[in-house]
């Protein structure tokens, strides 16, 4: 059984303050549940949110790396870094990075990579943008996307994998897709890890929705049998919508 995830991205949003403030409003809410959760704040805030966690049943991630360990590459953070400061989990190739900073899928590789050779766990976003979907080319986008980025992996290694399935046009817009459509394209991302990493191995992977998610769509989309949790943006920046989701999540 897959131990459902819900990951709070919480963008460029939250001072070290304001960040203090959320974690002191989240934390009482959520003492008694029994879903694994993690809180990516912006690098600034890491360290604050780290010692707010402690004892807490919250995981520490980050929302982005860099692929090389250590070097003359002004504004990057390194995998070691996110390690020392007690990050346990990172974002690689959110749409967001891939539309505004020029991420690629060989780009998501190098970082993948990075992420797993000092023990911590890549969230791997794919998805397809709304022309992309009306084209009717979401499979194809979301294969590439996958294959390239997964690229070269062993079954050790991509069954320490969370993989995001984030529609593009259902990011900060309100819209979300349907649990069914989430449930067609994220059982099809499971085919595909299939035919990777072998059946076995696929199963063991979880596999989040993310997309506009809010205390009242969370249960529909955790019901379906191949969402094992959600990547949550706007709603993980409020105290007492995320412990909604956290909680409504815990049915799985």
């Amino acid at each position: 059984m897959r131990r459902p995830l819900i990951a709070g991205n919480w963008k460029m949003y939250k001072t070290a303050a304001q960040a203090k403030e959320l974690m002191a409003q989240l934390v009482p809410l959520i003492a008694d549940v029994n879903v694994e959760a993690v809180v990516c704040p912006p690098f600034t805030a890491l360290e604050t949110v780290k010692k707010l966690i402690a004892g807490t049943k919250l995981a520490l991630g980050a929302q982005d790396v860099y692929w090389e360990d250590e070097g003359a590459f002004t504004g990057e953070v390194s995998a070691p870094m996110l390690a020392s400061i007690g990050c346990t989990y990172c974002i690689v190739g959110h749409s967001e990075r891939r539309q505004y900073f020029a991420e690629t899928n060989e780009t998501v590789n190098k970082k993948i990579n990075a992420l797993l050779q000092h023990n911590l766990t890549p969230i791997v976003c794919v998805g397809e943008s709304l022309a992309q979907r009306e084209q009717g080319i979401t499979r194809d986008v979301c294969r590439q996307q996958l294959e390239q980025g997964l690229a070269g992996l062993n079954k050790e290694a991509a069954a320490k994998l969370v993989i995001a399935y984030e529609p593009v046009w259902a990011i900060g817009t309100g819209q979300t897709a349907t649990a069914d459509q989430a449930q067609e394209v994220i059982g099809y991302l499971r085919t595909i890890l299939a035919e990777q990493f072998g059946q076995d191995t696929a199963e063991l992977i979880r596999i989040q929705y993310g997309g506009s998610v809010k205390p009242g769509n969370v249960a529909e989309l955790m019901e379906k049998p191949d969402i094992d949790g959600a990547l949550v943006g706007g709603a993980s920046l409020k105290a007492e919508d995320f412990a909604a989701i956290i909680q409504k999540s815990c049915h799985k």
